[in-house]
């Protein structure tokens, strides 16, 4: 099988398998339509809102899960070979749950997807990020906040030179993820919104909020 044709068949399947509606998926098995409600949006985070918390921390694990596993299996199995491909393929399954096919091109922030993808490519800095992320979370109850600093320090960090904390030193690949870092902000520009205005929704995960 010729390089091309090997290299299309792992975009491909990327973005079909990225493009799979969790959120969505799981938001019918219990009765919710997830674009109607909430923020309208298939995310777990609107899943975690809208159809109960375990519901959301399961359509973000899947929603990690395809953007890791077909990234982390093109590295092992095309990384060698295709250099590049990797990378292209962790930026697919986040394309395709951003823009799904089988949603009318209507989907997801790709917050989780991408993380995926990242971990497979960059794992170190996604342990900070993701430190980064829960410590903001838990001082704010903002999701929306944390995704957007997580992002933002792991579109920064892949300029690290090499040799700091594992840094890849990858010009093409630190250009992508900074490209899916910053439209991953973009996609959040009505939550950043919110923010200011000071009206965005608080996700409290362990306890109820307060009554007012």
């Amino acid at each position: 099988m010729s390089t091309e044709l090997t290299a299309g068949l792992w975009i491909v399947a990327a973005y079909l398998i990225g493009a799979i509606p969790f959120g969505f998926i799981i938001g019918k098995m219990r009765g919710v339509d997830v674009r109607t409600v909430g923020s309208k949006n298939i995310g777990a985070t609107n899943v975690f809102r809208t159809v109960g918390k375990k519901w959301g921390v399961l359509a973000l694990v899947l929603d990690i899960m395809k953007g890791l596993i077909p990234t982390l299996a093109c590295k092992i199995y095309q990384g060698d070979s295709i250099t590049w491909l990797p990378l292209a393929v962790g930026i697919m399954t986040a394309t395709g749950h951003m823009l799904t096919p089988y949603m009318k091109f209507k989907g997801g922030k790709g917050v989780a997807t991408g993380f995926g993808m990242m971990i497979a490519l960059i794992p170190c800095h996604c342990a900070l990020a993701f430190a980064i992320f829960a410590l903001v979370f838990a001082a704010s109850n903002y999701i929306s906040l944390g995704s957007c600093t997580a992002a933002a320090f792991l579109g920064v960090s892949v300029w690290v030179p090499a040799g700091s904390f594992k840094g890849y030193g990858d010009l093409p690949q630190a250009i992508l993820i900074t490209l899916v870092a910053a439209f991953v902000i973009y996609k959040h520009r009505a939550n950043i919104k919110r923010l200011i205005a000071g009206n965005e929704n608080k996700i409290h995960l362990f306890k109820k909020p307060e009554a007012k």
